[in-house]
């Protein structure tokens, strides 16, 4: 999103990301100029041995990032993950370049983490971005006691366009599964995986379909890891032997969700943890009503009972209450959708989201970082994407 809207009179970009990646094919697609280097090979564990391989990842793909800054020599750096920030201002290091840290994921509670903080605000170069006050509050309160580096929330945003009402896809999409006007449609869209909640919206639906003879769940997603492919495989037993092999349907990768979010009558988004779910921002600005817990950076989307319907996160029973309610209350649920359409133009359109990511620009650069900059320069910017 970022690229498709930056302004290319002022902004000159190039994207360093992997190799032989969809990401970088994308990218091409755009217009914009790439530079190719090794993924990064890393993640959060308590294994020694997985921690020494991708250390090795890190400082190899660390060589190649500087070798690009020094090829390239940007005004500033955008690494758009907390990963490729902390690799950017490592590379980085003597050259007096600004980084700027988007921080996407609520860091978990672990040794590496808080070493991760500890840098980012160790670095007077750096800027971080969160994606909503609850990323902000967990990556800033070391950098608040420890440090002057600077963090701004800017909710993410979404295609006003792509995701909206359309009556017309509504029909199409509930003719194409099968589903009478009178049928409710329930359905999570996500990765497969036990932060998501699927399996607690699989028990919490089975309480509902007894009562409801005309409700079907469709479950839209796939894993992307190995631990998650046993998670998705438990999805499915488990909706056998609740009897409800009829009324789940998992649909796995979907192309054409905007499309099917109009088939719907209640979208959940049942997170144990979410950052800033863009799937919930999909569905205010597809009119329909969002169920979804209250963790994270939701409950600054949703207002409950105003725009959107909040139940506390792990609560089946609470879950499979309000789906109930929703489906009896089908004036409800046209006034959440009404208003959630509403949220998304007015906080969450892309214009806003790209004002706002330039004037953070402009406030790093004009900080004194790279004196060069003047207000009207057209200068280069390097995003960094893992």
């Amino acid at each position: 999103m970022i690229l498709k809207g930056l302004d290319r009179s002022r902004f000159d970009t190039v994207v360093a990301c992997p190799e032989n990646s969809r990401l970088i094919g994308m990218v091409s697609d755009l217009g914009v100029r790439t530079a190719g280097i090794d993924p990064l090979h890393a993640r959060f564990t308590w294994r020694v041995d997985r921690l020494i391989r991708y250390l090795a990842s890190f400082v190899a793909v660390i060589r190649a990032a500087r070798a690009t800054v020094c090829s390239e020599a940007p005004d500033i750096i955008h690494a758009n993950s907390i990963r490729a920030g902390l690799v950017m201002s490592v590379a980085t290091l003597g050259l007096n370049v600004p980084v700027v840290w988007h921080a996407h994921d609520i860091l978990p509670r672990h040794p590496l983490s808080v070493a991760i903080r500890l840098f980012a605000c160790a670095c007077r170069l750096n800027h971080i971005i969160a994606v909503s006050r609850a990323v902000a509050n967990r990556f800033g309160v070391l950098v608040r006691m420890f440090g002057p580096v600077p963090v701004t929330t800017i909710h993410n945003a979404v295609d006003l366009e792509r995701f909206q009402p359309n009556s017309e896809s509504r029909r199409e999409m509930r003719r194409a599964f099968g589903a009478a006007d009178t049928e409710i449609l329930i359905a999570s869209v996500g990765q497969l995986t036990p932060r998501k909640g699927q399996r607690e919206l699989v028990d919490a639906f089975a309480d509902v379909a007894r009562e409801n003879p005309t409700v079907l769940l469709l479950i839209v997603g796939e894993p992307l890891f190995n631990r998650d492919r046993e998670y998705a495989d438990s999805l499915a037993r488990a909706a056998h032997s609740l009897g409800l092999a009829d009324r789940i349907r998992f649909l796995g990768s979907r192309e054409d969700v905007p499309a099917l979010m109009q088939a719907l009558d209640i979208l959940v988004v049942n997170s144990q943890d979410e950052p800033f779910a863009l799937t919930v921002l999909e569905g205010l600005a597809s009119g329909i009503p969002v169920l979804a817990s209250a963790v994270g950076g939701t409950p600054e989307m949703i207002r409950h009972g105003e725009n959107g319907w909040l139940v506390g996160a792990r609560d089946r029973k609470r879950l499979a209450e309000a789906i109930m309610s929703l489906i009896h209350e089908p004036e409800l649920r046209k006034r959440l959708g009404r208003n959630g359409r509403t949220e998304a133009v007015v906080r969450f359109s892309t214009d806003r989201f790209l004002g706002e990511i330039e004037a953070v620009y402009k406030n790093v650069l004009a900080s004194g970082k790279t004196p060069q900059y003047q207000p009207a320069q057209r200068f280069k910017t390097e995003l960094s994407a893992d």
